[in-house]
């Protein structure tokens, strides 16, 4: 992402907490000349307001309710827009950094780490770089070489569970996968939310997993290709 010359930074906050976000916001104000277009505690409104506002750079925390950051970065991606995300999280968990950055986050940067760090973050970002302090770097990467190891594995040794599920708990997975909810999956496929739930508890059962996300991680990592149709559908419907 290149700016033109003169171009103020139009940034955008996603945080559960009303106090961090009036923090976060002063910061910026204060140690940079950015512009916050906006500020919401809400994941879903936050994806609306990219879509109206359409920030430069989203910076987002993943403890969030209703939906957590890391579907809101897959919500955000969906969009296509030049819009770049930087979480900003209490987690360090190894797992944690190295699903939203396989999301499509492109920095990560902990709320405890000095504000010069979020500085610096932003401004990596905004310049097409990936950000990722010493620390959560070493963590990531081993993360990563530790799941290149088990998918190698799992390929060349395991069956892929995904060949287990029928074709309409193909296309309530699709939907999951793309963050939409029960009740607008049941909308589009006619079908009731009571049967939703049947599907993805079969679904759960078939791919050995315990929730949603876990479903979803699995289905990406082991080949499964959302559909584009549905995609713009719940682009235009977040």
């Amino acid at each position: 992402m290149m700016r033109e010359y003169g171009k103020k930074l139009r940034i955008l906050l996603i945080d559960d907490n009303a106090n961090h976000l009036r923090g976060i916001k002063e910061l910026i104000n204060l140690e940079s000349d950015y512009n916050v277009v906006g500020s919401t505690t809400s994941a879903n409104l936050g994806i609306n307001l990219v879509k109206r506002y359409q920030p430069d750079i989203v910076l987002m925390d993943i403890n969030m309710p209703e939906k957590d950051g890391l579907q809101a970065i897959q919500a955000i991606q969906k969009l296509e827009l030049n819009t770049r995300i930087v979480v900003l999280s209490g987690y360090d968990d190894a797992d944690l950094i190295y699903r939203a950055m396989k999301l499509g986050a492109k920095g990560y940067v902990l709320k405890t780490m000095a504000s010069s760090k979020l500085i610096d973050a932003i401004e990596h970002v905004a310049q097409g770089k990936i950000f990722l302090p010493a620390i959560l770097s070493t963590r990531f990467f081993e993360h990563f070489q530790s799941v290149s190891r088990q998918e190698t594995a799992s390929k060349d040794g395991e069956e892929n569970l995904l060949n287990s599920l029928t074709s309409r708990e193909n296309e309530v997975l699709d939907l999951l996968t793309q963050g939409v909810n029960y009740k607008s999956i049941a909308q589009k496929l006619i079908i009731s939310e009571t049967t939703v739930k049947t599907h993805v508890n079969n679904i759960f059962q078939k791919l050995q997993v315990n929730d949603r996300t876990n479903a979803v991680l699995y289905a990406l990592t082991h080949g499964f290709k959302p559909s584009k149709t549905n995609a713009k559908v719940e682009a235009t419907a977040a």
